[in-house]
């Protein structure tokens, strides 16, 4: 079973897009999550690096993931 120790987002208006990957960078899953389903996933996935663009709403996001103990990187 691999880690998912990254989670690099793609945020927008409707859906958002997670790729999860290991420490490696290997991808382990590709998905898209609405808003409440994406908060869900941020609650309970266990610590990672969360990468998103630096954006108006990345703040927001990058707020609920660092209360769920990620390490968040605005890039």
């Amino acid at each position: 079973m691999k880690i998912v120790s990254i989670l690099a987002v793609d945020l927008a208006k409707h859906t958002i897009q997670v790729c999860g990957a290991t420490a490696d960078g290997e991808a382990v899953f590709n998905r898209k999550y609405t808003r409440a389903k994406f908060e869900e996933l941020l609650l309970s996935h266990p610590k990672a690096i969360v990468a998103m663009e630096a954006c108006a709403t990345s703040h927001h996001w990058g707020r609920i993931a660092q209360k769920a103990g990620h390490d968040v990187r605005l890039i």
